[in-house]
Order: structure tokens, then C-alpha cells, then sequence
């Protein structure tokens, strides 16, 4: 979209001051939009997030980088397949520089439809530049970074980011540089790959993998040494060894491990073995392949004799081992089980403990006494109520989960694509698809494709296909073969034998490809995995990420292991993100945010979506009502098993569990919510229960902490007087003046309420003053004295606290939070809560808040589907309401908003399936240029007036929240 006059003029004004801030004047306030800066791949901006941001709106780009590995281009691959469907091309120059770049990368390259690749033979070629033209203006990044995964994301780098207009000279400068390489250089071809690869291994060059990739565990390093003793832990192995010693140390008999696949909890355990040194130790599995390859590396850690280390199982029975390794399944059996004594071994040890609740299990644990038992998994969580947690006393001796593995490094780094499914006119795979459209010659096709578009790491494909059922697997292992790839159908039928031998022919190249249904979900090592296929729907986050972790452990045959997850129409899909993310709030603001913005992935790993199956997510997140009574219950249970008690709302929030937002959203309150899980807890009276329903409903969101702080001195002293109040909040850092201070009263005195919510609170002031000073009022003073009642306001006070830290202390509104209409007309300080008259915006108390549905439904009448759009990240198409004109009061308020002090602030959500929240944009200024009369439809073939005008916002809408808002 080409501007005007008027847009390049403010256009050119932007860049300079942008130009002055970054070269001449830092303290000059200027659009972050072309600002310059440095990216280091630091602080939460990362090279990858920009140069994806610029790729998504730009027209089109140049690269002219002398490195590119896989794991680079596979952080751009989705990026670039959307682009491509868009008809947006561009060109990459590159070269083979020192032999860094190797065969397979450029084959990768090959494969992207919308991109040209050219290599240059100039001698000594290290360039790193990215260039991208937009529709008036180019965007630089030059510097450091090559295209490879750790220097897009990982490494600390230094690259400079400008904006420039087409007549710039330095623009100019790198383009004409650019051109001149390009024309020089010579097209990539599969005969220039071909013959490249035929010198490349002949030739030195500099190992191009990913430090990931080489720093294995410690203790496989120096597995080849003959003293064991020389073999140490890791990092997380210290820690764990630590907490282990500590949780015995205070006299504990119990101790559970939580901790990702991939992490090393054999060797934590046989490490911990060594320190305790048992005179007998017993090891429990639940198959017979993992216990051969437990006694392995236990044998690594503790030394010792051969025949000191035994199995128990159906083919071996080593009964008199100091060290002996069972099956759960034998050592259960009566016959087995009555010839140990209760305390033959010191040390007991269950793999896969969350299996513990099954009758086998426990009849084991009770026959046994050990001076210690060890429990470990990945996944405690459990869906039987069975509590794992108090099988071992409540002794969490250490935990961690994927994300805080992949940040320590213990994990083999993932490149996730959320792919869509196939789609045959407008119909895609859904719940109630039938076997034989899922197992159709024109869907192997779709799948073929999306895996070898988005590839694998190393020299050859070892991959694991997931899918919904033993037919599909059988059938579409036939269809691949008949397409020429080398697949075997595994499934609950197949031996533990005829899976052995399959996992044998995937390493040694026989086969490219398992699929399965469930069976290797968890309990199997196959380190040498480097592509999960996902052709089933996500019915749990617990199965997604122990399917997807069948990949995670590091393997010297990857850098990084491809994870492609095909997205249907299916209602689970919200469980994606929340997997991914280990996000465990229920709440959907979260889930959104975690879908648009994925840098919470730590490393090098990257999680991309194509547009369209992003948008599949977002249709489930919406269309689902994450806030179910079984849901909440599963959750509660969960909670509690863990705790061993009634847990708080704070626990919650501890824990990384339910959003306490959203219990008291679906109950009112805490006690309610407690009534509802069936728990017997003390009784509270209707007032009692009004005034958490207030507090509750008002406050533990923690979008303003003045009440809350107000709350919590309270409940220290009877009555508290406003300069030590407003004293508390200077101290607090917070904002504060009359307005604010105002509006807080009107809040306790329930004046700014509807009469509703009022009825609703009893009719009772909360908090009142007097003389000065603020108190509750004797009913809830009285009340306070009882510590049941009273501790469930402390426990709004910390969930608000806790809840406050993303706000902006300094200012009412923190930019791109969610606010409602009702939290704008608290938060704007006005007198009373007219948002139920809002309706678009309204202008009132020298504010005017202005709401934006983004996307209107289809169904809106077409008088009400204003076109309000973005022209830009800080510029905003604004309609107001039909049958207004220039010369309309109303108009003219706000056009004169700088004169009579007026504030006008944006909010937008995307569509209302978001609820009642919406993203605050910030304040906006109105471009005095653009105010015009025009006409929009009233669906009965007339027109309406309506005024549109340009706001120009604050800041630009930070990139996620703007693409999210604006693509449909």
C-alpha cells in the first residue's frame, strides 16, 4: 500500500528523529518502529525475532551471508512457507567459504519454492547482512550473526538494526555491493551440490555443528575410563544429589525425582547409589529393555564386579545380585517377591514411578522396607486420583521440567513446525474423520511433502511417526513404502522383540520411519532420533510432550531433533501451546500469548506455526471452555495430591497451576470453589462470603495495587490514616494523586459500583473513613478475628502481589496488558462504572477510552462493521459511530481533545471470542490532517455518515499483539 503525501512526509520526519535518538541525541522520544538498535540476542529481543518480524511484512528480501546451517534455516522454514503462499520472494547469496557449509544444507536450500540461491566465489567472502524492502521504506540488520540457528537466538552477538528510505545513500551502498556479488556469482544447481559433495569430504573445514551437539553428559564422556570414580555428575545431577542428601539428612526414608526425558535420572540415581553405598540395591522397571540399559550405566557409575549386577525378569533370574535389576511384572509375583526379605535391600528404586498407582507396584513397595526409596519420572501427573506424592511422603527431592532443561542445556535443542493438515474443498481432518480419508493417497502426499519440506538433522532421516490408530499406521507405513521410503508399522501387538529389531534397522539405515500408535511414548530410549511426526490430535499435554521427548536426548548423529506436528480441526488443539509452553493457568489470554510469542523456548529450540494452523489453535482456544468442573477438579487434585493438603489460591499461582483468576471466574470465590471440589472446609457467613466475593472480583487480578495495599494495612492496624496510606504507596513505587486516591474510596464505598454489584456487597461500605483515617467496617472487623476468614483475604492480598509485577507501577494503564471496559472506567478514576454505555468508546471525565473488536463477526449488521484497521503498527484507521458528521458535537470533542485535556486511549481484542478483555495500545494522538466525512452502508441500501480519522499511537503495538490483532 502506497501512502500519500502527508504519510511520506511523516514517514521521512520519523526516520530522522530516529536517525538523531540513535546517532546524535539518545534522550530524543521517537517511533520504535525505525529506531535503531543493537541486537545481541539478549534481554528477550533476540536476531530471530526481528528478522522474522521484518520478514512477515516486507515485500521482499536479500540475505548475503557466508554461513547457513540446517538449524538456521529451519528457524525460517515456516516463516518462509507462509511467504511463499503470499507470493513473496527473495534471494540469498552464500558461498563455501572455509568448507563450512555443507552438502545436505545447500539440498535444504534447494527446497524453498519462493527463494533464489547464488554462490559467490569471492576470495575471503564473510559477509552477515539481512535487507528487506517494504513498501516505502528498507530495513537493515548487519552484523555478526550468520544464518545458524545459535547465532539468530543463541549466541551473544552484535547486529545493528536501521531503517532507511529507497534514496539513502548506506541502503544504497549495501544494495549496489549486493547486486554486484550477485550478478558474479553462480546459480545453486543439484549438479553444482553434487560435484560440491564430492571435494567436501576431502577438504579441511571448519565443524559447522552445534556446540549442543558435542557437550554431552559428563559421565559419556569418560565412559571409556576404567575408574568409575572419575565419572561426574552434571549440573542438574549436582543439584539433585544435593536436595537428595538433604531430604535424608532430615530423617526422610522417601524421596521423589521429577525431572524431563532426556535428563539424566539413571545416572542421578546411580550416582546417588554410589554416594549411599547400599550393601544391596534394588532397581524396578516396567520393561525388560530399559533394565538391560539401566544395569549398563549403572555399571559405569559404581564399578565393581560383573556378578555383582543381576536381572530379575522373564528370561533371567539373578535373585542373589548385590545389585539387582527387575522387572515389575516378575519381581510382583508372589514366588519372587516372598523370597526377599523385608529389608534385604538398603536402597529401592522405581523408574517410571508414576505408574506406581497399579496394583503391582504397590504391593512391592509395601512388602519392602529400605533404608531408602527413590522414586522417578517425567510426568507425576496422574488421571486416577491415585497420589504419588504421598507414596513418598510428599518429598520432592528434585524437579525439573522441559523448559528449565532445555535453558541448562541438558537437551538435545528442537525445532518445532505446527503444520496444517490436508484439506480436500474446504474440509479438513477432523475428530470424526474417517480412516479412509486419513489414510488417502492425496494426504501420504500432503505428509511427504511437509517432511521433507521441513527436513531433519544429520546424515540420514531416523524417525518416529505418531499416529491416531493401529489402521492408520499399518495402512500409511504401506502407502509411504509404495512412495519409495523404507517404514515399518509398530503397535501393541508387536513383540518386545519384533520392536528391538525395529529400533536396530532405524539406526542402521534399513528403515527411515516407525509408526506407531502409543507404545513408545514413554520408557524407551532411541537417542538417535532426529524427526517426531505427529499425525494424531493432541489429547493430552502430558502424551504430546513424552511423544515429543522421545526426541530430546543427545545423540552425536543431530544437532537438533525436527518435530512436525500435523493441525487439523480437531477441539484439542489449545492443549498444543499449553504443552509447549508447560503452561498450566487455564487461563486463554495466556495460551493466546504463548501461541503468538513462543521466546519462552529457551536455547536454540524454536516452536513456528503456519498461518493457517495457527489459526486452527486459535478457532480451539475459543470455541473451548478451558474452565470445566472435571478440568478445575483434575487440577485441584493434582494440586492437593502434591501438597498433601487444602491448597491456596497462592499455591496455585507457587506452582505454576490454575490461574486463580479463573477459580474465582468460575466460582466467585475461594471458599465457594472449595465447596465445589467437596472439601468440608468451615462455614462462612452470606456477608462474610459478599465481601470475598468482592475482593476477590475487584482485586486479584492486581491491576492496581492501591487497594490492595490498603487491604493488607488493615489487617495490621484497625484503622489506618491517609498520608500513611499514601505514604505506603510512594514507598511502594506506585503512582498517586488525588484522582487515584478518589477513586480508591469510591471502590470501598461502594459508590463507583452499578446497584447490582452493590445488592450483591450487602449494601455495606467495605472500608469507610473517618477523621481521616480508614477502617473496615465493624462487621468485617469482627469477622477478621476468625483466622478461617481471614486467611482467605491474605490469600487474595498475595495472589494481587503476585499478579501486579507485570504492571507499570508508574502509570494506570501498562501498555499491551488486557484490560475490560469496566477495569478502564476503574483504572481512568471514573466515579462511578458506566461501562455497561460505553459501547464503542465514550467520552467522559477528560478521557475517552476507545474499544475496538477487530474482527467482527460475519453476523454483525453491516451498520455496525466498521472498518477499523491498522495502517501501520503506531497508525490506526479509526471509525466513529454512524450518523456523525464533522460539525457533530461529539466529533468536535474530540478533535479539540488537546485543548480541553483529554485523554484518548485504544483498546482492541481480536474477535469476540477473546471475552471481555482487550489489549491496551496506549494513549493516542489524533492526526489533525486526516479527519474526514464519509459513508458506510446500513445493509438496507442507503448510507449512513460516519467520520474516520488516523490515531497515532504512543508506541507501535509491540510485533506478536499486532500480527495476532490484524491477521485473520
Amino acid at each position: 500500500m502506497m501512502w500519500g503525501l502527508v504519510e511520506q512526509l511523516q514517514l521521512i520526519q520519523k526516520i530522522e528523529n530516529s536517525l538523531y535518538k540513535g546517532f546524535i541525541d539518545q534522550s530524543r522520544p521517537v517511533s520504535a518502529q525505525f529506531k535503531p538498535k543493537l541486537l545481541t540476542n539478549k534481554h528477550h529481543e533476540n536476531v530471530l525475532s526481528t528478522l522474522l518480524q521484518e520478514l512477515k511484512t516486507c515485500k521482499t528480501f536479500t540475505f548475503s551471508v557466508a554461513f547457513i546451517t540446517e538449524g538456521g534455516l529451519a528457524t525460517l522454514k515456516t516463516m518462509l512457507y507462509d511467504l511463499n503462499r503470499k507470493g513473496i520472494t527473495g534471494r540469498i547469496l552464500t558461498s563455501t567459504f572455509l568448507n563450512f557449509n555443507q552438502p545436505k544444507m545447500f539440498k535444504e536450500l534447494l527446497k524453498l519454492d519462493n527463494v533464489e540461491v547464488r554462490l559467490t566465489s569471492e576470495k575471503g567472502f564473510h559477509s552477515k547482512g539481512y535487507i528487506f524492502e517494504h513498501d516505502d521504506y528498507y530495513s537493515l540488520i548487519v552484523g555478526s550473526s550468520n544464518l545458524t540457528d545459535s547465532a539468530l537466538k543463541a549466541n551473544y552477538e552484535w547486529n545493528v538494526f536501521l531503517t532507511s528510505l529507497e534514496s539513502g545513500e548506506i541502503i544504497n551502498h549495501f544494495r549496489n555491493q549486493f547486486e554486484d556479488a550477485w550478478t558474479a556469482a553462480m546459480p545453486l544447481t543439484d549438479e553444482w551440490i553434487a560435484n560440491y559433495n564430492q571435494h567436501y569430504e576431502l577438504q579441511p573445514f571448519v565443524k559447522n555443528s552445534s556446540t549442543n551437539a558435542l557437550e554431552l553428559n559428563a559421565a559419556y564422556l569418560t565412559n571409556a575410563l576404567s575408574d568409575s570414580l572419575l565419572i561426574q555428575p552434571n549440573k542438574m545431577q549436582t543439584a539433585a544429589l544435593e536436595q537428595l542428601k538433604a531430604v535424608r539428612a532430615k530423617g526422610a526414608q522417601k524421596g521423589l525425582i521429577i525431572s524431563a526425558t532426556g535428563t539424566g535420572k539413571t545416572f542421578l540415581s546411580a550416582f546417588d547409589v554410589r554416594n549411599f553405598s547400599p550393601s544391596k540395591m534394588l532397581f524396578i522397571v516396567h520393561r525388560e529393555q530399559i533394565l538391560k540399559k539401566a544395569m549398563q550405566d549403572y555399571r559405569k557409575i559404581l564399578g565393581g564386579l560383573e556378578d555383582e549386577f543381576g536381572i530379575l525378569s522373564g528370561n533371567t533370574k539373578n535373585v542373589d545380585a548385590k545389585y539387582l535389576f527387575a522387572t515389575v511384572q516378575t519381581i510382583s509375583k508372589d514366588n519372587y517377591l516372598q523370597q526377599f526379605e523385608k529389608d534385604q535391600f538398603d536402597y529401592v528404586l522405581i523408574d517410571e514411578v508414576h505408574k506406581a498407582g497399579a496394583q503391582s507396584y504397590l504391593k512391592i513397595i509395601n512388602h519392602f522396607t529400605p533404608k531408602f526409596l527413590l522414586g522417578m519420572t517425567a510426568t507425576p501427573e496422574r488421571t486416577d486420583n491415585f497420589n504419588i506424592y504421598e507414596l513418598f511422603d510428599y518429598n520432592i527431592a528434585y524437579e525439573i521440567r522441559l523448559q528449565a532443561a532445555l535453558e541448562e542445556d541438558m537437551l538435545c535443542p528442537f525445532h518445532y513446525f505446527g503444520v496444517l493438515d490436508y484439506e480436500q474443498n474446504g474440509q479438513m481432518i477432523d475428530d470424526a474423520t474417517e480412516l479412509r480419508k486419513l489414510v488417502s493417497t492425496e494426504r501420504v502426499t500432503h505428509i511427504i511433502e511437509k517432511i521433507k519440506y521441513y527436513g531433519f538433522s544429520g546424515d540420514r532421516v531416523r524417525g518416529l511417526i505418531f499416529c491416531s490408530s493401529k489402521e492408520e499406521a499399518r495402512t500409511i507405513s504401506v502407502a509411504l513404502n509404495e512412495e519409495g521410503l523404507k517404514t515399518l508399522a509398530l503397535t501393541g501387538d508387536n513383540s518386545q522383540e519384533e520392536r528391538e529389531e525395529a529400533i536396530q534397522k532405524l539406526d542402521s539405515g534399513e528403515l527411515e520411519y516407525i509408526l506407531t500408535v502409543d507404545i513408545f511414548n514413554e520408557g524407551i530410549d532411541i537417542p538417535f532420533l532426529n524427526q517426531i511426526v505427529m499425525l494424531r490430535q493432541t489429547q493430552s499435554s502430558i502424551i504430546f510432550i513424552q511423544q515429543l521427548g522421545r526426541g530430546l536426548r543427545k545423540h552425536d548423529c543431530k544437532d537438533y531433533v525436527t518435530i512436525i506436528d500435523f493441525i487439523g480441526n480437531y477441539k484439542n488443539n489449545y492443549l498444543i501451546p499449553i504443552a509447549l509452553s508447560g503452561d498450566q493457568t487455564l487461563n486463554k489470554d495466556n495460551i493466546r500469548r504463548k501461541t503468538v510469542n513462543t521466546d519462552y523456548i529457551q536455547g536454540v529450540s524454536t516452536i513456528n506455526f503456519e498461518e493457517i494452523a495457527k489459526k486452527k489453535i486459535f478457532d480451539a482456544i475459543n470455541n473451548t471452555n478451558l474452565s470445566t468442573l472435571k478440568t478445575l477438579r483434575d487440577t485441584y487434585t493434582e494440586m492437593k495430591n502434591r501438597l498433601g493438603q487444602i491448597p491456596t489460591l497462592y499455591d496455585f499461582i507457587k506452582h505454576n497451576s490454575i490461574d486463580p483468576e479463573v477459580i474465582i471466574g468460575y466460582s466467585g470465590n475461594h471458599y465457594q470453589f472449595l465447596l465445589k471440589m467437596k472439601e468440608p472446609v468451615p462455614s462462612i457467613t452470606d456477608y462474610e462470603e459478599a465481601v470475598l466475593n468482592m475482593i476477590s472480583k475487584e482485586f486479584i487480578n492486581g491491576k492496581r495495587l492501591h487497594e490492595i495495599l490498603l487491604i493488607e494495612m488493615l489487617l495490621s492496624d484497625e484503622s489506618v490514616s491517609k498520608e500513611a496510606f499514601i505514604d505506603r504507596l510512594r514507598d511502594f513505587g506506585t503512582y498517586v494523586d488525588d484522582a487515584t486516591i478518589r477513586s480508591v474510596e469510591n471502590i470501598f464505598s461502594l459508590s463507583f459500583h452499578v446497584q447490582n454489584d452493590v445488592r450483591k456487597y450487602h449494601n455495606r461500605p467495605i472500608i469507610g473513613i473517618n477523621d481521616g483515617r480508614y477502617q473496615f467496617n465493624q462487621q468485617i472487623q469482627d469477622s477478621l478475628r476468625d483466622f478461617n476468614f481471614r486467611n482467605y483475604i491474605e490469600d487474595i492480598v498475595k495472589c494481587a502481589y503476585v499478579k501486579n509485577e507485570k504492571y507499570d507501577k508508574s502509570r494506570a494503564l501498562t501498555l499491551f496488558e488486557k484490560y475490560s471496559r469496566r477495569d478502564a472506567c476503574r483504572l481512568l478514576n471514573w466515579p462511578k462504572d458506566a461501562s455497561s454505555t460505553i459501547y464503542g468508546y465514550r467520552i467522559k471525565h477528560n478521557t475517552c477510552p476507545i474499544f475496538v473488536t477487530y474482527h467482527k463477526k460475519d453476523e454483525v449488521e453491516t451498520s455496525q462493521a466498521y472498518g477499523d484497521e491498522f495502517l501501520a503498527p503506531e497508525l490506526f484507521r479509526w471509525f466513529t459511530r454512524n450518523r456523525l458528521t464533522l460539525d457533530s458535537p461529539e466529533v468536535k470533542k474530540i478533535l479539540t481533545y488537546k485543548d480541553t485535556g483529554t485523554a484518548l486511549h485504544l483498546f482492541s481484542k481480536k474477535d469476540d471470542g477473546e471475552g471481555t478483555d482487550f489489549y491496551y495500545l496506549g494513549q493516542a494522538d489524533v492526526d489533525l490532517e486526516s479527519p474526514k466525512n464519509e459513508t458506510m452502508p446500513d445493509g438496507k441500501g442507503k448510507y449512513l455518515p460516519v467520520v474516520t480519522m488516523n490515531l497515532v499511537l504512543e508506541q507501535p503495538v509491540q510485533y506478536d499483539i499486532y500480527h495476532y490483532l490484524v491477521e485473520e
